[in-house]
């Protein structure tokens, strides 16, 4: 019964979990931002390349 007890309120591991949540969530931001930032980032190129003239 003490080793259950202990088990249960041992709480070393919990660190690691909430971070491994942290890093999930900044993931998922980056994903998501990296997928708005590519189609602005298309039309910069765009726009860049149909003024250009060769000489």
């Amino acid at each position: 019964m003490r080793l259950l007890k202990a088990f249960f309120a041992d709480d070393t591991g919990a660190t690691a979990v909430e971070y491994g949540l942290i890093a999930a969530v900044i993931c998922t931001a980056l994903v998501s931002g990296l997928g708005f930032f590519t189609g602005s980032l298309q039309n910069v190129f765009s726009v860049v390349s149909n003024n250009i003239t060769v000489n």
